[in-house]
C-alpha cells in the first residue's frame, strides 16, 4: 500500500529562532501539503555558548511552534548541553500534537576540527501512516555503519543533517547516493545556504537516483512527495530489478566472522527489523 509523505527540505543558512518560526509558518501557508518540514545541521546554533539542556526553552518553543502549526518539524540539529556538563550536537524532531518524538547525539563528529561529545545510540523514529525515518548528522554519512544500522533498525528514510562550508561537498552528493544504494533507503542530505555552508543539498531514492537537487548555495526550498513504500518494494524485486542485498542469506547458512568487529554477521540477524506502525 502507498505510504506518500510530502517533505520540505530547506536549504538555508542559519537563523534566529523568530526567523525560523516565521519561515516555517510561511512556508506550512504556501505549501499546505507539506507534513515534514526538515533544516539543516545547527540551523538554530552559530555557537556552542548556545548550548541548552534538551528539555530548556529552547525545546518548548520549539514543541508548541510543531503543535500550533499541525507540522511535523525536523529543525537541523542543535547544541544541548547534557546532564553530564558535556555539549552535544543534537537533532530534534517534533511531532504536530506538539512533542518532541526523537532527539540524537551525532555518534561521528568531524575530528580533529568539532569539539563536541560523541553520542552513542543510534535513533529512528516512527511517524504514524507514513513509516520509520532515521536521524543523522553530516560527518555521520562517511561512515558505513551509521546509515547501515538505521537500516537495520527499520529506517526507509534517512535524514542526514548538514553544515558543510568546504570543498568535500562533492564526495558528501556520492556517499549521499551510495548510502542510499547499499541499504536501499530514501536519503535527504540537506546542507546549509551561504555563507554558512555551500549548499547542493539533495533528496535520493532507493536505488540511488537523485529526485531533487539544489544546484548552489543560494538559499531554497526542494519539495517532493516520496512514498516510503518503494523501500518495500526495492527490496523485494531488487535494485534495477536485480540486486537483493537484504535478502542475500539463507536461513540455514552459517555466521561469518567479522574481525574487524571482533564478532560476526549472523544470517539469523541481517534483515533490517520490522516496521510497526
Amino acid at each position: 500500500m502507498s505510504r506518500p509523505l510530502p517533505l520540505a527540505l530547506v536549504q538555508a543558512p542559519t537563523r534566529t529562532f523568530d526567523e525560523y518560526a516565521a519561515e516555517v509558518r510561511q512556508l506550512g501557508q504556501d505549501r499546505p501539503h507539506v507534513r515534514l518540514v526538515v533544516h539543516p545541521e545547527l540551523h538554530l546554533c552559530e555557537r556552542m555558548e548556545d548550548a541548552e539542556p534538551l528539555d530548556g526553552p529552547r525545546d518548548r518553543a520549539l514543541a508548541q511552534l510543531a503543535g500550533d502549526l499541525g507540522l511535523w518539524l525536523a529543525p537541523g540539529s542543535v547544541y544541548e548541553r547534557g546532564d553530564d556538563g558535556e555539549i552535544y550536537n543534537t537533532a530534534v524532531v517534533y511531532s504536530p500534537e506538539g512533542r518532541r518524538v526523537a532527539s540524537y547525539r551525532k555518534i561521528f563528529p568531524w575530528r580533529p576540527y568539532e569539539k563536541t561529545k560523541p553520542g552513542d545510540r543510534f535513533v529512528v523514529f516512527e511517524m504514524p501512516g507514513y513509516g520509520r525515518i532515521g536521524l543523522s548528522i553530516c560527518y555521520d554519512a562517511w561512515f558505513p555503519e551509521s546509515t547501515r544500522h538505521l537500516a537495520w533498525m527499520g529506517a526507509e528514510l534517512v535524514l542526514n543533517f548538514v553544515q558543510t562550508p568546504t570543498v568535500d561537498r562533492t564526495q558528501e552528493l556520492v556517499l549521499a547516493r551510495a548510502n542510499a544504494i547499499v541499504n536501499q533507503v530514501f536519503v535527504a542530505s540537506l546542507n546549509a545556504a551561504a555563507p554558512h555552508g555551500v549548499g547542493r543539498s539533495l533528496l535520493v531514492d532507493p536505488e540511488g537516483n537523485v529526485r531533487a537537487e539544489a544546484a548552489g548555495a543560494e538559499a531554497t526550498v526542494l519539495t517532493d512527495v516520496v512514498d516510503l513504500a518503494a523501500v518495500e518494494t526495492v527490496r523485494q524485486y531488487g535494485t534495477a530489478g536485480l540486486n537483493r542485498p537484504w535478502a542475500q542469506w539463507s536461513p540455514d547458512e552459517k555466521p561469518l566472522e567479522l574481525p574487524l568487529y571482533s564478532g560476526v554477521l549472523d544470517p539469523a540477524r541481517w534483515a533490517p527489523e520490522d516496521r510497526s506502525l
